[in-house]
Formats: C-alpha cells, sequence, structure tokens
C-alpha cells in the first residue's frame, strides 16, 4: 500500500491556525505528526511519501505540487493532516471527505474511530467537503484529517503533548482501512 501523507500549510511560509498563547502554528504540528505517522506506517509495511509544500495544485510553482506528486507517484490513499480553528469552545475531530458515499468515507471512518477512541476526543464526523482542492483534485481515496482544533486550549494541548498517540491512531486507521479493503 502507498501512502501519501500532506501534512497541511508550510512552516515559514504558510503557518495555518495559530495558537498564540500556546506558540504553535498548525503547519509546526501537522509536519511533526506526519512524520510520526510516516514511521509508524513504514514499520506496518506500507510505503510512504511526505510532502508538506505550499503548492496543492500549481499555484506556486517554487514548491512541490500535492496533488500532481499524489497522482504521478502513484499513491493508494491519500491523507492530509491539519488543525481546525474556530471560536475557543468548538473542540473535537473530524475528517472530510469528496464523497460521503465512497471508499475515501471508509478510510475517514477508520481514522476517526481510532483517534476519538484512543485519544478521547469528541467525534465531530466525517464530514463532505467538495470545494477541498486536495480532494477533488487526487485520483485515490482522500481525507482530510483535522485532528482537534487548535484554538480550543484542550484539544490544543492534546495536539502538543500527546503528538506520538495521535500519530499511532491515525496510522492505525490507515492499516485498519487497509485490513478492511483486503489489500
Amino acid at each position: 500500500m502507498r501512502v501519501f501523507l500532506n501534512p497541511g500549510h508550510h512552516p515559514g511560509i504558510d503557518p495555518g491556525a495559530v495558537n498564540r498563547g500556546y506558540g504553535v502554528t498548525e503547519a509546526d504540528i501537522a509536519r511533526d505528526i506526519g512524520n510520526l505517522t510516516a514511521g509508524y506506517l513504514t514499520a506496518a509495511g506500507c510505503e510512504v511519501k511526505t510532502v508538506q509544500s505550499n503548492n496543492l495544485a500549481g499555484e506556486d510553482a517554487a514548491y512541490t505540487n500535492v496533488c500532481l506528486s499524489a497522482n504521478s507517484w502513484p499513491a493508494d490513499v491519500f491523507i492530509s493532516l491539519h488543525c481546525n480553528a474556530a471560536a475557543p469552545a468548538a473542540q473535537g475531530s473530524e475528517v472530510l471527505v469528496y464523497d460521503k458515499w465512497s471508499p475515501a468515507d471508509t478510510l475517514a471512518g477508520c481514522i476517526l474511530r481510532q483517534i476519538t477512541g484512543s485519544l478521547g476526543t469528541v467525534d465531530r464526523g466525517v464530514k463532505a467537503r467538495l470545494g477541498l482542492i486536495v480532494l477533488n483534485s487526487t485520483h485515490m481515496p482522500a481525507v482530510l484529517v483535522e485532528m482537534g482544533f487548535i484554538t480550543n486550549d484542550k484539544d490544543c494541548r492534546m495536539l502538543i503533548d500527546q503528538q506520538d498517540e495521535l500519530a499511532r491512531a491515525i496510522a492505525r486507521g490507515i492499516t485498519d482501512y487497509i485490513t478492511e479493503r483486503g489489500e
């Protein structure tokens, strides 16, 4: 199984959401959890490619094109890692897909069950988001994992202090999907 990991945003260029109180950015958290997840997936026998880039689909030629890289590799599944942001009361984990009735929906459910079951985050469900380029411009089952709300103090502490547990949960969700699909 070839797993393409896309930690969201780009450290030093596009920080994504920020929690100024804790001094952390979405780009840095996604990078760190992405690296840990890649290690667990490699140990489980997956071939992993990780690209964190400001260029999702050709908008910044100075950096690797994320969707083109995933499509041309070609990946079997695409996982984009992010931290959600909203009002401070919002919390929990959710996984976004292009189509709710697809293999991506199955993949999303496997990942979300592992995160919420292992870390006890609020289960915000699997949601369809047609307009996200990493979901609508990739040719394999693709999901965008909103690991937690960087703007919520409880979730932010989890994103900082439990990165290894979160990475293991994401990797287990992906391997659950592989097992479920019989691949």
